[in-house]
């Protein structure tokens, strides 16, 4: 890879060698974000034959199985390498094409492979096997020289995990927990559950411990529960004050608003016994000046002449 990158201008191989960084480191942990990365990648160097090999590993695992088929034969097709034959293989089961699959078990291909890689043809050709409904042809197909040896390999736990999971579908339940065991026991970076598919034979179940220490409270020492004690009724003091406090406040609202309101009253009362004392003075008044004479006129000077002369006198007479 290395060397390939060296074809690239400074910056870009450095560019295109960190996203490649990334696609390897999240490959088995996050596929989705190893797939995002290795599309940046190839986006920068799609005629870098790593570069479309990462890119296919990572649409792989991220379940896209046509997209990688066809970045593992563009890298096939520039480093002309026969070590994708196996994934290439898979991602026709995946696909939903079995028969490719075992098609491409049987040819010359396989025989460029090395050990590991011959392995890996013969795995996915058990798996073509059982996808097409054929199961006892699955367990035929995994029984090989390297099935047999007592040799630890890389491979050697997935083999032999295969091969007990198809006795189990085929109903050789003994057989096949014993060679769950045998997985067990060369699965040394714990690439298999065949500890969990020997416990499941065995009946056992497990459970979650620590959902259940989640569940239930940690047990306190005889000081913290009094301690605990002491603040809960701390705490219901200090509740029941501050609802005694607001009752009492409520209590004083209310009185407040009964004296508001006894005032008023006794405002309007006033105002209404007012009217009435007034009403009163003016009858009062009004009958005294039906009762009192009237007083008499007295004639003014201007008055009086006026009436002598109007009479007449006797000195006028004569």
């Amino acid at each position: 890879m290395r060397q390939e990158l060296l074809s690239l201008p400074k910056t870009l191989a450095e560019d295109v060698a960190r996203n490649l960084v990334m696609v390897a480191k999240l490959l088995d942990e996050d596929p989705e974000k190893a797939y995002g990365y290795s599309r940046v990648a190839l986006r920068l160097a799609s005629r870098v034959a790593a570069v479309r090999e990462a890119a296919g590993f990572a649409a792989y695992a991220f379940g896209k199985y046509s997209e990688a088929l066809a970045e593992f034969r563009a890298a096939r097709r520039m480093t002309g390498s026969a070590e994708l034959w196996p994934v290439m293989a898979d991602c026709e089961r995946g696909i939903g094409r079995p028969e490719k699959a075992l098609a491409m078990a049987g040819e010359p291909e396989v025989q460029r492979l090395d050990k590991s890689g011959q392995v890996e043809m013969r795995l996915v050709a058990a798996g073509a096997r059982r996808d097409m409904g054929q199961a006892d042809a699955a367990v035929v197909t995994l029984q090989s020289p390297e099935l047999a040896s007592h040799a630890v390999h890389p491979w050697t736990a997935r083999l032999r995990y295969a091969y007990a999971d198809a006795l189990l579908a085929v109903g050789r339940e003994d057989e096949a927990r014993e060679w769950f065991a045998k997985a067990l026991e060369a699965d040394q970076g714990g690439t298999t559950d065949a500890s969990d598919r020997l416990a499941e034979l065995d009946g056992v179940e497990f459970t979650d411990a620590l959902s259940e220490d989640d569940d239930q409270e940690p047990e306190q020492e005889p000081e913290e529960q009094e301690q605990g004690r002491d603040e809960a009724r701390a705490e219901t003091v200090v509740e029941d004050e501050a609802e005694d406090t607001a009752d009492d406040q409520v209590e004083v609202e209310d009185e407040a608003k009964i004296e508001t309101d006894a005032d008023d009253r006794a405002d309007d009362q006033a105002d209404v016994n007012d009217q009435a004392a007034d009403e009163d003075a003016d009858e009062d008044d009004a009958d005294e000046a039906e009762a009192k004479p009237a007083a008499p006129v007295v004639p003014t000077f201007s008055d009086a002449g006026e009436s002598a002369g109007e009479a007449g006198t006797p000195e006028a007479g004569k």
